[in-house]
């Protein structure tokens, strides 16, 4: 049984395992926690008393949070992940992840329907690999002792997201996901457009065993350890989160109240693990870059707009910018996970020393 914690140094462990309330990564995971719960219970009560959020409402706190509360936290992340490296390092990853958005941008042109499915897998593995990096800096993950452990973790923490809301919120789900389709002209297809109940039940289905799986193998191999009940009670308020919040809602304040949060105290933990690093651009340069990299996230924006046959799906102004915005997130979301993860071995988004 292989070890797991890869790239976690014995000091980082025993950081992991012990308490962290009064320490500023600590904070920043308690406060994710606090804010999901209490939009969990806010929304339950809500329903308990027979009020609903108008839709319109629901698309307000969408683009709110989603443009101006998670979008700057994409910029922290490339910039804190780019700011100690070298300038060959820096202008091949900048390249790296134009490349990747040109390409995702051509394929919503050509496929809108495969691109968007790759867009929804992205968003699960953006939250799902993040997640288990957290553990192993803050939360504690000795509970998850094989590579198969961690990469179940990893798809319930980030299948929460999609998979969640496509059972649960299953009309306003595909709804919203036929405006993005509409954007470049798709359509639903296949057994969702034909067969969307079977569909949902199947998808129900599986994550909840991937659920009692992950939560009963933790137990197995790591007991009622202080880390397991941390998991158990992380994993299981994400499920109620986006069983109980519109699905809407739930998207657009996820990303700014649980992963940037999570992941801005993994990164206090990161630099107190490593103060003596001093190579790499100054952060004059690499402000910079951050600078450079607005506008040219804006100008990924424009692009995206002007190739689109419909950039507003056809609809009115309130739903079509929140499907144009989520496709645009969706076209930088990709490099964001390959070129800031998975291609960059040595010190990703996600890095844990």
């Amino acid at each position: 049984m292989g070890i797991v914690r890869p790239h976690m140094s014995t000091s980082t462990a025993s950081f992991a395992r012990r308490h962290v309330l009064d320490e500023p990564e600590g904070t920043a995971a308690l406060a994710s926690r606090g804010a999901l719960l209490l939009l969990t219970v806010g929304f339950g009560i809500l329903y308990a008393t027979g009020t609903e959020l108008t839709l319109r409402t629901q698309m307000l706190a969408y683009l709110v949070g989603m443009v101006a509360l998670n979008l700057p936290h994409g910029g922290y992340e490339h910039f804190s992940n780019l700011r100690r490296r070298g300038l060959p390092f820096g202008a091949r990853y900048v390249v790296m992840y134009l490349g990747f958005v040109t390409a995702f941008i051509g394929l919503f042109v050509v496929a809108p329907l495969p691109a968007l499915a790759l867009a929804f897998g992205t968003a699960v593995a953006k939250g799902g690999h993040g997640d288990p990096r957290v553990m192993d800096a803050i939360v504690g993950s000795d509970h998850l002792v094989s590579r198969p452990q961690r990469a179940l973790a990893a798809f319930v923490r980030g299948g929460a997201v999609m998979l969640v809301p496509a059972v649960l919120w299953t009309g306003t789900f595909y709804g919203f996901t036929g405006y993005m389709l509409s954007v470049f002209g798709g359509e639903l297809a296949g057994p969702v457009a034909t067969a969307p109940g079977t569909v949902t039940t199947a998808i129900g289905g599986l994550y909840g065993a991937a659920v009692i799986a992950h939560l009963g193998g933790g137990l197995i191999t790591g007991g009622l350890r202080e880390s397991w009940l941390r998991d158990a009670f992380e994993t299981l308020l994400l499920v109620a989160y986006f069983v109980f919040v519109p699905v809407v809602i739930a998207i657009g304040l996820y990303f700014p109240l649980w992963y940037p949060l999570r992941q801005s105290g993994r990164s206090v933990v990161v630099e107190r693990e490593e103060p003596s690093r001093r190579e790499g651009v100054s952060v004059v340069v690499a402000w910079g870059v951050l600078v450079v990299g607005a506008l040219v996230t804006a100008l990924v924006a424009t692009t995206l707009w002007t190739v689109a046959p419909n950039p507003l799906a056809g609809a009115s102004l309130l739903p079509g910018a929140v499907a144009f915005y989520t496709v645009f997130v969706c076209v930088i979301a990709l490099p964001h996970v390959v070129v800031g993860e998975w291609l960059d071995f040595g010190r990703g988004i996600w890095y844990v020393p």
